[in-house]
C-alpha cells in the first residue's frame, strides 16, 4: 500500500499525516452471490412439487357420480380423523372444534355457500355427520358428498 506524505521533512519539526493513495476495492463481487442464488433456486424448484402432495382419501365408488369443477371448496375427512379429529380444508389441517369458525371465515369472501365433503371409505356415517353438522354451523348452505367415478383410481 503506497503512502504519499504531504509535508516536507524540514517543515519545522511538525509532521502532518499525509494523504494516502491506495487502491481501494469498492465493488461488490456478485459472482458468488449469483452462484448461491442459482443453487437455492434449483433446490426450491426440486422441493416445491414434493410439498404439493395432498391428503390421501380413499373415496367410495358411486355408479352415477359426475365430475365437479375444481374451483370449489373441498373438505377432506381422512381415516386419521378417528385419532386426531382433524379434517382438511384444501390441504389446511383444521381440528373439528375450530371447523365451524374456520368455515365461517372462508364463507365471508365466497359468493356460493357450497362445500364438497370428501370422506374416506373407511370413515363411518357418524363421523361424517359430525363434520357435516360443523359445516352447517359455519354457514354452509349446501354440502355435497363426493364419491369416485366408476373405474377411477
Amino acid at each position: 500500500m503506497p503512502k504519499v506524505m504531504a509535508s516536507a521533512p524540514n517543515a519545522g519539526g511538525r509532521h502532518r499525516r499525509g494523504r494516502r493513495v491506495s487502491p481501494t476495492l469498492s465493488e461488490i463481487n456478485v459472482v458468488p452471490m449469483v452462484d448461491v442464488m442459482l443453487v437455492l433456486l434449483i433446490i426450491f424448484m426440486v422441493a416445491a412439487p414434493m410439498l404439493q402432495r395432498g391428503v390421501e382419501v380413499n373415496l367410495p365408488v358411486a355408479s352415477r357420480s359426475q365430475e365437479i369443477a375444481s374451483d370449489r371448496l373441498f373438505v377432506d375427512l381422512p381415516v386419521s380423523y378417528r385419532e386426531d379429529r382433524r379434517v382438511f380444508i384444501d390441504k389446511e389441517a383444521v381440528r373439528l372444534d375450530f371447523l365451524a369458525e374456520r368455515v365461517r371465515q372462508i364463507m365471508l369472501t365466497r359468493s356460493d355457500k357450497l362445500v364438497y365433503l370428501r370422506g374416506d371409505g373407511e370413515v363411518n356415517l357418524q363421523e361424517l355427520m359430525e363434520v357435516f353438522d360443523r359445516l352447517k354451523e359455519g354457514g354452509v348452505v349446501n354440502v355435497g358428498i363426493i364419491s369416485k367415478l366408476p373405474g377411477e383410481q
